[in-house]
């Protein structure tokens, strides 16, 4: 009886992994190689070091913050491996983030130190309300605009590495040719920013930061909203903080799977 399901003899079995796979496979392919090009999409418009091949994806856009950093496996192969790969491939000791979907074991031994395991959130496209803020939300389209989300990333989230605030620091002119990203304002001061990239027919959301003053303002949500709706034919997925979980929900987010995040400092 089991042998009807065997299937013939030398027949290739998808993985869902595989190079050549289509990305809509699955979502979680999706998800994953829409990460993989947000790892890589800044650093390599920004013309500074990034790699993308079949087992990972990478760029080093700065040299002193893991979050402008990213290192994102692309299959279910040895962790340790990629690492050693990172070393020789990306120049530098610039810090980064080392986000695998699966389980790595141990990477201490490699010289990263574990940051957590957040769940990756997935959102179908749907029809809702947005949230209500009494902030002005705008989509950003020039230089200004771009300092003033890059403001609010660096001194909300916040990013201490980055600090004194500079522009064009997390943000270069290039980043908007790659990704929208939105800011919240109070008048013409900036107080929240959301940064929507469409890969792999998903849509990554990223860079989600509040000033202290918007707090308990809606303002976190609203900005969330608006790079979640960008695509509004596609999913849209992020990797979530304990304290964004609750408000990704009440947007219709849920929690898929656990990813395992490691920091290279």
């Amino acid at each position: 009886m089991s042998s009807s399901i065997l299937p013939p003899e030398g027949e290739t079995l998808a993985t869902g992994w595989e190079p050549d796979l289509a990305p809509a496979d699955s979502l979680m392919r999706q998800a994953v190689l829409a990460h993989a090009s947000w790892a890589v999409d800044a650093a390599r418009r920004a013309g500074r070091p990034w790699y993308d091949g079949d087992r990972w994806a990478g760029g080093i856009l700065d040299g002193r913050g893991a979050l402008t950093n990213w290192i994102v496996p692309k299959q279910p192969v040895d962790p340790a491996g990629i690492v050693a790969e990172v070393a020789e491939t990306l120049p530098g000791r610039a810090p980064y983030l080392f986000v695998s979907a699966w389980p790595t074991g141990d990477l201490r031994a490699s010289g990263l130190e574990l940051a957590g395991h957040p769940p990756l959130m997935l959102r179908l496209p749907q029809t809702t309300a947005p949230p209500t803020t009494d902030l002005d939300v705008r989509r950003v389209t020039d230089a200004a605009g771009l300092a003033d989300a890059e403001r609010v990333l660096v001194e909300g989230y916040p990013l201490p590495e980055f600090q004194p605030f500079q522009p064009g620091t997390v943000y270069l002119p290039s980043f908007l040719d790659g990704s929208a990203v939105w800011v919240g304002y109070d008048g013409d001061v900036p107080l929240a920013t959301a940064t929507a990239h469409s890969a792999a027919g998903v849509t990554v959301v990223e860079n989600v930061a509040v000033m202290p003053a918007a707090r308990g303002r809606g303002a976190g949500a609203a900005v969330t909203w608006a790079a979640t709706t960008a695509y509004a034919d596609q999913p849209a997925c992020l990797i979530a903080s304990d304290d964004g979980q609750p408000v990704y929900q009440r947007l219709g987010y849920l929690r898929v799977v656990r990813w395992t995040v490691w920091v290279r400092s």
